[in-house]
């Protein structure tokens, strides 16, 4: 075996599984703080990395994995006492079950769906989250100085944005430069002069902290506008204590939901009107990177999920679009940075905010977690005013240091900090601005020095645009690392962000955990935005754990109505397209395969149904509008037919119904399960990588009707997939009777309109014409098996028009659609409404008069009940949608005001 890279496995004669983590994880970085060992590694020992992989500095770089040549050749330090009672809990497997475990890791994530959208893409592939299977474990005195420093922080900071938002003292006095207060693109001139519910402007505040290599932590950044983590870091506690559940309860870890529940009665209360009052989560939406962040979030939480256009401001009040019309919300926990939260007033191009949001603020009639206008608390540059401000507005010394900062801004901390450039990181003092000059932060470490006098260059041209934070050498944990054999330890650069929580009225509690942020052995900046992975992080208390839950332990009635989560109109018009495109998905895989049949067997000569089987092509979108007519060229037909089956830039075929299943369903992520989304996902993904193999092929094969058959057969079998967990495997709010409703309108649309072209065009008075109708209403078994060898138009309508019980007639469509209508609306049961009655009757329809005008008369009748059921499921469609999701019409109502 390679001695370079000693296999956990081989190492058997030593008996503790303590002493054998000990020998064979490498040490930290010369210089960093080893969070396995307790202590830094000793600055003179022999250096880890490369030259081309130097170590790292504090939220811009990571420390590469350490050459084992080197660690090996070092004496190996005993565990710290937590890592120690880590290893000895591994049970009896030990070591060895390493491998398992992590494997059981990712397939949890995977199963649960955790994501993270790396700079997310619509149309892109979601990244699972990436977690390792060690915890980063912080002792007790350690967490004392980061509870005790975060809790005063986070009171500093409220009372920054109490004074820059009221009487502006510290402007005044000369304490904070206008320049990053006025003149950061987070300062919020509307919000001036605003009182905050409860007098509390940040109820969620997140600090990103570096371990030192004395031990000691340090600030390196804060978030304040809608930081991250609260969700991911719930994710990762239940997965690992699941690898690891019987040292999570040795360790004395201390459990997080008492913090959450904190929150929730302290925003409860602060709240400026409801009992109980409405709190909804904002998110921007699927494509956010962070999505399932909060979805999840919403979820433990037990509060809505909202987007911008859920919502809506009617006299200066926020209310919620809900299928039983306005429910007013009283508190909002926003994940949206504020530029984009009210396009009258701050971004105009803004779509994901709501208008009017800033005034019904400034009425005082919603809390928002946290107020507008605390983007500017986020810049770098601030971290170097802050110990000032502790001594005016606290009287306080700063117990919890940040790394050593410099505005450029200032000609004299400009001058003293060129000279210190090479051991430093430039930062931007407004990042991730458009009106400013924006950057990734860089390190003087590793440039040389006509780079340094580069950026010196542009410090001084840009003074106000540049901030300079002082090095630290990141702490490393131990990570389990794959490679070739089955798994090693190595230690990887962390970042700890940790989360200032209000619990009430100018009060803060600090949740006892974290996010902790690993560096990949390769990469430079330890971001999940850049592939970085994370880790749990348990925090080990010397008193009582505390067994808070936010489980209900009695469910009365009156509670159990309060968590019935509202049916959005957003959600609903997704639910309600979901079931449109997925019912056209199979109407046009059905179509295609019938036509593609047709063409390939040696008796279809009739031009009726050549003409009838080009109409209904053309109408459902499976070949451009320009193809020539089916009866002329056949085989131009085929081919236009086949190519635009996976088209979806500019075609409507099968191909682009299914890339529209997976963005409504995107839309709804919340709602679906696992394997519904996975079926969606797959489904699209395998028919459009198929469809473009096909495509690609050259020759004749590239239009070969037996595999586009093959291919549409797996498309197929993926609808019936996804339309049994829709049937099957969803409660039946009203949200699935909107999906169900979406689906019968598409299918009574499609049925209606193909029997009527089959009359029209005399094609189902052929053989030929005859089966292929029978086929696309999908009820061919049945027909042969009740009627055997007839074919009469008589059959024909007593199965596809007045049989109650065949799913695909139009009797059945068409009462079911009333019914859930009905019951949508909130009738009685049995009880129809007047948007039922827009729908034909049913109980109205006869075999004697619909067949009453015979060849003769074309089937007049018949042809116009097609007629009216097509029209009628187009008007239902589009009263549905006034009513329910844009509310625009007698729903304006508002529920519980």
């Amino acid at each position: 075996m390679d001695s370079h890279n000693p296999s956990l496995f081989d190492a058997q004669a030593l008996e503790a599984p303590a002493a054998l983590a000990s020998a064979l994880a490498p040490a930290a970085a010369p210089g960093h703080f080893d969070e396995l060992r307790g202590s830094a590694t000793p600055p003179g020992a022999p250096r880890q990395g490369t030259p081309s992989q130097p170590a790292a500095l504090h939220d811009a770089t990571s420390v590469p994995a350490a050459a084992e040549d080197d660690a090996a050749a070092r004496e190996p330090a005993p565990l710290a006492p937590a890592w120690t009672g880590f290893f000895e809990q591994l049970g009896p497997g030990g070591f060895d079950d390493l491998p398992r475990r992590a494997a059981s890791l990712e397939r949890q994530i995977r199963d649960n769906g955790v994501t993270y959208n790396v700079y997310a893409d619509a149309n892109g592939p979601q990244r699972p989250w990436s977690l390792d299977l060690f915890p980063l474990i912080v002792s007790p005195a350690s967490w004392a100085q980061i509870e005790a420093g975060l809790q005063q922080r986070v009171r500093l900071l409220d009372r920054v944005m109490a004074d820059v938002y009221g009487p502006q003292t510290l402007l005044a006095e000369g304490l904070l430069p206008p320049a990053l207060v006025q003149g950061h693109p987070g300062y919020l001139r509307a919000m001036h002069g605003v009182t905050p519910p409860g007098g509390t402007w940040l109820h969620i505040a997140a600090f990103d902290l570096a371990r030192g290599p004395d031990g000691n932590w340090w600030v390196v950044s804060q978030r304040t506008q809608a930081p991250s983590g609260l969700g991911y870091l719930l994710e990762n506690r239940l997965a690992i204590t699941r690898q690891f559940p019987q040292a999570f309860e040795s360790l004395n870890v201390q459990r997080l939901a008492a913090t959450y529940h904190a929150m929730m009665e302290g925003l409860q209360r602060m709240c400026p009107a409801g009992q109980p009052p409405h709190i909804a989560l904002l998110t921007p939406g699927p494509y956010n990177e962070t999505y399932f962040e909060h979805a999840y979030l919403s979820r433990y939480l037990g509060i809505t999920l909202v987007e911008g256009n859920d919502l809506t401001v009617r006299g200066e009040r926020l209310y919620l679009k809900t299928l039983q019309g306005l429910r007013p919300v009283h508190g909002l926990i926003k994940r949206l940075d504020d530029p984009f939260l009210d396009p009258l007033e701050l971004r105009p191009d803004s779509t994901l905010g709501v208008p009017g949001l800033l005034q019904a603020i400034r009425a005082g009639n919603v809390l928002v977690a946290n107020m507008p206008g605390s983007g500017f608390l986020e810049s770098p540059a601030l971290l170097g005013f802050l110990p000032a401000l502790a001594r005016r507005l606290l009287g306080e010394k700063l117990a919890l240091p940040a790394l050593a900062t410099w505005w450029c801004g200032e000609r004299a901390a400009m001058e003293a900090v060129l000279p210190l450039l090479a051991d430093c990181a430039i930062k931007s003092t407004y990042p991730a601005e458009d009106s400013h000059t924006s950057f990734d932060s860089v390190l003087g470490t590793r440039m040389d020095r006509r780079a340094l006098d580069e950026w010196a260059g542009r410090i001084m041209r840009q003074p106000d645009e540049h901030t300079v934070q002082s090095y630290l050498p990141l702490s490393q944990m131990p990570t389990w690392t794959h490679d070739a054999e089955r798994g090693h330890i190595a230690p990887r650069a962390v970042l700890l962000r940790c989360f200032a929580i209000s619990d009430g009225p100018q009060s803060w509690r600090v949740l006892p955990g974290g996010l902790a942020r690993l560096a990949g052995p390769d990469a430079q900046i330890a971001s999940m935005q850049r592939g970085g992975s994370s880790a749990d992080v348990w925090v080990q208390t010397l008193g009582e754990v505390d067994m808070t839950t936010l489980l209900q332990p009695q469910a009365t009635p009156a509670s159990l109505a309060r968590h019935r989560a509202p049916v959005t109109s957003r959600a609903a018009e997704n639910m309600f397209w979901l079931g449109r495109y997925t019912e056209r998905a199979e109407n046009a895989v059905r179509l295609a395969r019938v036509t593609l049949d047709l063409l390939g067997g040696e008796d279809v000569s009739s031009r009726a149904v050549l003409s009838c089987l080009h109409q209904l092509a053309e109408r459902n979108a499976l070949v451009p509008r320009d193809v020539p007519s089916l009866p002329r060229s056949r085989r131009v037909f085929q081919r236009a037919l086949i190519a635009e089956l996976g088209d979806v830039a500019t075609g409507g075929s099968v191909g682009f119904s299914l890339r529209c299943v997976r963005q409504a369903a995107a839309a709804i992520r919340e709602r679906l399960s696992q394997d519904h989304w996975n079926q969606i996902v797959r489904a699209e993904a395998d028919f459009l990588r198929r469809a473009a193999e096909l495509a690609g092929e050259k020759g004749e094969a590239g239009y070969e009707a037996g595999a586009a058959l093959r291919l549409l057969e797996s498309a197929s079998a993926a609808l019936a997939a996804m339309t049994g967990a829709q049937t099957d495997r969803m409660t039946r709010d009203d949200a699935w009777r909107l999906l169900s409703i979406g689906r019968h309108i598409e299918r009574l649309a499609f049925l209606s309109s193909t029997l009527a072209a089959g009359f029209d065009s005399g094609a189902v008075h052929e053989v030929a014409g005859f089966e292929a109708m029978v086929a696309l209403f999908d009820s061919t078994i049945t027909f042969h098996a009740r009627y055997q060898q007839r074919r009469d138009v008589a059959t024909m309508v007593d199965l596809l028009v007045l049989d109650g019980d065949n799913p695909r007639s139009l009797a059945w469509v068409t009462q079911t659609l009333r019914k859930r209508i009905s019951r949508l609306a909130g009738s009685a049961p049995g009880k129809l409404t007047a948007l039922s009655y827009e729908l034909p009757d049913p109980d109205a329809w006869t075999l004697e008069l619909l067949c009453e005008a015979g060849p003769e008369a074309g089937y007049g009748a018949l042809v116009e009940l097609c007629a009216a059921c097509e029209t009628a499921a187009y008007h239902v469609s589009d009263a549905i949608g006034t009513r329910y999701f844009t509310l625009t019409s007698e729903s304006l109502r508002s529920v519980g005001a």
